[in-house]
Order: C-alpha cells, then sequence, then structure tokens
C-alpha cells in the first residue's frame, strides 16, 4: 500500500479523470488518454509550472500533508485507573475533574504562566494569518494561552520603516502585539515575536522589545511543513517591488520589465516571496542568544522543524548550554501557509518519531545532569487525547504541546459565525443553537459576566470561537487527567499511556498494552 497520494489532491486543486483506478506509486491514470485537458497535477503543471508547486487558493487556506505515516498518536491509548489519586487528596468529593489543574510555568524565576498546557508556536506573514489575527491574539489573551508572531511580519509590513536597513516603525507588529496585551488578564499567557533570517538583518526583536514591551523572543530553525524559508504569495506588483527592495527573494524579477508587461497583461496574477534559509553554527548561535538578552529579552526560545535527528541534538544541546527558555520541535506535516505541497508530504521526521527522538535525548542530558529548556512538540495535535498522549509520551521534560492550524480553524469559523448572525444568514446547523452571540456560543455568559457589557460587546466573533474552542479542550483533558487520577498536569507520565502495536512501541519506548501493569498484576494475583 502506498503511504502517499500522488497527481491529486485537494490542495493543489487536482483530480484524476480515472479516479476509480489510479497506479498507486505514480499516482497517473492507469489510462493517460491523448486528449485529456489535464485535470491531475502533472497536467496542471503542464500550462501553470511552478504555480502548482503549492497549495491553492492562497491566502484563505491553511494545509497539511496527506501521507500516512506508519506510526501516530492513534496509536496509543490512554491509561486510566480506578485507584487513588495524585496531586489531591483521596476523596471522592475533592477528586472531580473540574479540580484539575492545567498552569503550565515556563523560565526562570517566577516565569511565564499559562493556564492550559498549550500554545500556538508561530503565525506570521501569511494572509490567513493577518485576516484572523484579531480572534487569534484576544482570543489567546483571554484564555491565558501563548501566542507567537510569526517571521517576515515586519518585512511585508507596507507602513513599516527603516532606517539604515533596520525597523524603527510598524504598523502590522504593533497591531499584532496590542491586540494581545490590550485583553491580557491576570498575568497569563505570552505574546512571543518569532524571527528568522530576514527579521534578524531588520532587528525586529530588538524593536519588539525596546519599543513595544515584549519580553520572549523566539528564535527559528524552521518548522514541520518544510526545510526552506517562508514563502508567500504576492498579487501586487507595487508590494512585490517593495519586498524585492527590502532584499528578499521574489520570483520572477518584478523590477524585470518583461516581467512587468507579462504581469500587467495577465500571463500571471501573483509574485513569489522567499525568505533565505538559516545557517545554524553554534557559536552565531550563542552569540545571538546574548545578543537577545543584552536587548532585554526575558525569555528566548528557540523553534525548530523535522529536520534530521543530528540537528535535533544540536538544538536542546544548544538550548542546554546557552539557558534558552523554551524549545519547540514541530514534526513532519502541517502548514499554515504556503509550503510547497509535495516538501510537506515527503520530508521530514513524522511527530511520533521526532517527538521521541526528543525524549530520549532530553533523558539523556536530565541523567547527566545537565539544566533542560522547558519542551514543546507540535505536529497535528487538535484535540485533548492528542495532547494527552503527546505530553506522557515526553513526560516529565514537555510541557507543552503547540498547534496552529486547529486554532486557527476555530478562530475561522467564529469569524463567520459572526458574520452571518450581523447578515441575518445563518445556515440551519447553527441558527438551532440561536440566533445572536449569547445564544450561540457557549461560554458567552460567562464571559459577559467576567468581561462586563462594555467589553464583552467589543469582542470580535473570531475570539469568541477560538476562546469556546479552548475551554472545550481544557474541560475533555480534566476530564482524561482524572480518569488517570492526575489532578495536575505536570503529575502526567510516561506510564499513562500504552502503545497498541510493536512498531509503536519499538520508537517510543513506551510499553505495549498488554505488558501494562505487568508486575502490580502478578503481586495482585500471587496475593490472592
Amino acid at each position: 500500500m502506498s503511504l502517499s497520494k500522488v497527481n491529486s489532491s485537494a490542495a493543489t486543486l487536482t483530480k484524476n479523470r480515472t479516479e476509480g483506478s489510479v497506479v498507486p506509486a505514480s499516482g497517473m491514470c492507469v489510462t493517460c488518454v491523448d486528449g485529456c485537458i489535464g485535470m491531475c497535477e502533472i497536467g496542471k503543471s503542464a500550462f501553470r509550472g511552478h504555480e502548482v508547486i503549492y497549495p491553492q487558493p492562497f491566502g484563505v487556506i491553511t494545509t497539511a500533508g496527506e501521507k500516512i505515516y506508519p506510526v501516530d498518536y492513534s496509536h496509543f491509548n490512554v491509561m486510566g485507573t480506578a485507584v487513588g489519586a495524585h496531586g489531591i487528596a483521596e476523596d471522592s468529593d475533592k477528586a472531580i475533574f473540574p479540580a484539575v489543574n492545567l498552569e503550565v510555568r515556563v523560565g526562570g524565576g517566577d516565569g511565564l504562566k499559562f493556564r492550559y498546557p498549550w500554545i500556538i508556536p508561530g503565525i506570521g506573514s501569511t494572509n490567513i494569518a493577518k485576516n484572523n489575527w484579531e480572534g487569534l491574539a484576544i482570543g489567546s489573551a483571554l484564555s491565558g494561552t501563548g501566542l507567537t508572531i510569526g517571521e517576515n511580519v515586519v518585512g511585508m509590513d507596507p507602513e513599516a520603516v527603516m532606517q539604515d536597513g533596520r525597523v524603527v516603525e510598524t504598523a502590522d507588529l504593533k497591531r499584532r502585539v496590542s491586540l494581545y496585551k490590550d485583553f491580557q488578564r491576570n498575568g497569563y499567557g505570552a505574546i512571543i515575536v518569532q524571527a528568522n533570517v530576514e527579521d534578524t538583518r531588520l532587528g525586529v526583536q530588538e524593536y519588539a522589545i525596546s519599543k513595544l514591551g515584549v519580553e520572549a523572543v523566539e528564535l527559528k530553525w524552521g518548522q514541520g511543513a518544510k526545510d526552506i524559508g517562508g514563502e508567500v504569495k504576492i498579487n501586487s506588483l507595487k508590494k512585490a517591488q517593495m519586498l524585492y527592495a527590502r532584499g528578499y527573494i521574489v520570483l520572477p524579477n518584478p523590477t524585470d520589465p518583461v516581467v512587468i508587461r507579462a504581469f500587467e497583461r495577465g500571463a500571471f496574477k501573483e509574485f513569489e516571496r522567499h525568505s533565505r534559509v538559516g545557517m545554524v553554527g553554534e557559536e552565531s548561535f550563542a552569540r545571538r542568544v546574548e545578543e537577545l538578552r543584552k536587548a532585554g529579552a526575558k525569555y528566548v526560545f528557540l523553534k525548530t522543524g523535522a529536520y534530521r535527528p543530528a540537528d535535533l541534538a544540536r538544538a536542546i544541546v544548544f538550548s542546554s548550554k546557552y539557558g534558552v527558555d523554551m524549545l519547540t520541535v514541530d514534526g513532519a506535516g502541517g502548514g499554515t501557509g504556503m509550503s510547497p505541497w509535495r516538501m510537506m508530504n515527503e520530508w521530514g521526521i513524522p511527530p511520533v518519531e521526532l517527538h521521541s527522538l526528543l525524549y530520549t535525548y532530553a533523558k539523556r542530558l536530565a541523567d547527566a545532569g545537565k539544566r533542560l529548556p522547558a519542551l514543546v512538540v507540535a505536529g497535528g495535535f487538535t484535540f485533548e487525547d492528542q495532547m494527552f498522549k503527546g505530553l506522557a509520551l515526553g513526560a516529565p521534560f514537555v510541557k507543552m504541546v503547540g498547534m496552529a492550524r486547529a486554532p486557527i480553524a476555530a478562530a475561522m469559523v467564529g469569524k463567520t459565525i459572526g458574520r452571518a448572525i450581523d447578515e441575518g444568514q445563518l445556515p440551519v446547523y447553527v441558527e438551532r443553537f440561536g440566533s445572536s452571540r449569547d445564544e450561540i456560543f457557549v461560554t458567552a455568559a460567562a464571559l459577559r459576566r467576567e468581561l462586563g457589557d462594555n467589553m464583552f460587546e467589543t469582542l470580535p466573533a473570531g475570539a469568541l470561537g477560538l476562546y469556546t474552542y479552548y475551554e472545550r479542550l481544557a474541560q475533555g483533558l480534566r476530564q482524561l487527567l482524572a480518569g488517570s487520577r492526575k489532578f495536575s498536569v505536570d503529575l502526567i507520565s510516561r506510564n499513562d499511556i500504552a502503545a497498541l502495536t510493536a512498531e509503536a512501541a519499538g520508537i517510543s519506548g513506551i510499553q505495549r498494552i498488554m505488558d501494562v501493569d505487568r508486575n502490580d498484576v502478578e503481586q495482585i494475583l500471587a496475593g490472592a
């Protein structure tokens, strides 16, 4: 059985002519007919070429790979118990799931405090991020969770002001930071500013620290969707020329007269903006961490992707040696913007394998007495059961789970419902719950009471969507933890999950389900 789906996908707006009869290895129709207009990816590439490398339509979608990996988090089950309680009194009136503590702290001293053990690891300059930022920022702030402003936001901002190649004023970054900070409650959560090669050259993080009061910054080595720099589509010649002037790679060259004429007559409708790849070295990494500390950063994070194992080892060792507060490791397969489609499907280490390696390396360093950063795992997480498994697989070193596509989906749905309410065009599926925000969003009453009528009325519907989704995740995770008799998220352990297959057990080091509690069972039976 082929693990990959080739030559046709909703992501590239392509399909096979003979959908029921497709060659597994190539993805081609069993009979490729002379005269076909070219509905498949090969055919579309014959007339649109490099455009078909990327998921479409750009700006209104998030994407994730379709490859079926041999092992994923569904190959593990949560292990509950009927005995005892950890982190709370063994009292049925006290050991109830609403009493489960989901709070997490990261960093030295008092550290950053997060109400829930998840974070959005990095949403940058794509249209899908910009168009939904209100919902993402306000919803995250109200929930007390972390949100990372991803790469290239300043470079893409036409209103950003540069002097001598460094940013001195922005519109978009300032807006993104303030939207979060204005709704932050009781010191929970954090807004984090990420930087790639281009951002570092522009001095984005120094600007965010000194001018916007940002305390946490993140270095970026990559993500699970691609092992190259970030890319977006640009449908404006003027903006493409601006980005070219700022030093970005823009294809085709927007200053070439031939290209300009081709664009103006409609031969193509979008330019591609690409970022450069970083060149990681221990000396330069140590220097950059020190620069950020001197610039006033209270917390320095690192985000890395699904690179080969040696790069993962470098990430955790460098983070340990140079005092990085948090390391996020993103498994292959997902993306929020415009990652090349075949790359998204075919490169890198899948989540379970990558997270298992991360645990192995972390344990080795911990056993040697080395300091470890807080670890975050990412790669396709959407619901509380997967979160539980990810936290358990990496316990006690993994403190949080990172996810982006799912929160964006929740914010988009909330926004769409809000628009439908305003237009009086609610679909029956939603209208059965009511016709107003207070009736439709199940968290509205509690939020209105907490915030007051005036502030509640200012909330965008996208924020209500994200907040309500997060509330569901929190309750679901508390139920799973209570079922495992763990009443604080930091008490979760690798023994709280079991592998369903020999392959999952071999990769992760988690016990197979038939081997769980073997010694305890022997003692219980012997005592009979």
